[in-house]
């Protein structure tokens, strides 16, 4: 997989403007080593208005930059993206993500829902299972 620029050039590249309050929210996203919440987010860039974290997040999102979880609890977590369309292997012990691509099972899941007669709009894949290192 490649991985992609950081999330200021990614931001550059969209024409977005890297303001203040948005440097001091991608120097935050830097600072975590791992997936995080909205809330630990607006901690650690502290000097910036929670609208501003939401939106700011939103754009990395659409940027690829960020991507978001669905852990098996049900709670939502973000993290620095790989690039590209992926899916996740997320550590039901330690919290590890670890993304993946597999063309053929992207694949499969088109070929299910035009079976289906489903207009796909997109898709996201979490399996929730231990690391090697938990397991």
């Amino acid at each position: 997989m490649t991985i992609t620029p950081d999330p200021t050039t990614r931001l550059a590249e969209t024409g977005a403007r890297v303001t203040g309050p948005r440097r001091a929210v991608l120097d935050a996203v830097g600072g975590f080593g791992g997936p995080f919440t909205i809330e630990e987010l607006c901690t650690a860039a502290p000097t910036v208005g929670r609208a501003t974290v939401f939106r700011t997040v939103k754009l990395l999102q659409e940027t690829g930059a960020v991507c978001r979880l669905v852990l098996e609890d049900g709670s939502v977590r973000y993290q620095r993206s790989e690039g590209g369309h992926h899916h996740h292997l997320v550590c039901s012990e330690c919290g590890r993500v670890q993304e993946f691509a597999d063309a053929e099972l992207d694949r499969l899941i088109h070929s299910n829902a035009e079976n289906a007669g489903f207009e796909l709009d997109g898709h996201s894949l979490e399996l929730y299972g231990r690391c090697a290192t938990c397991a």
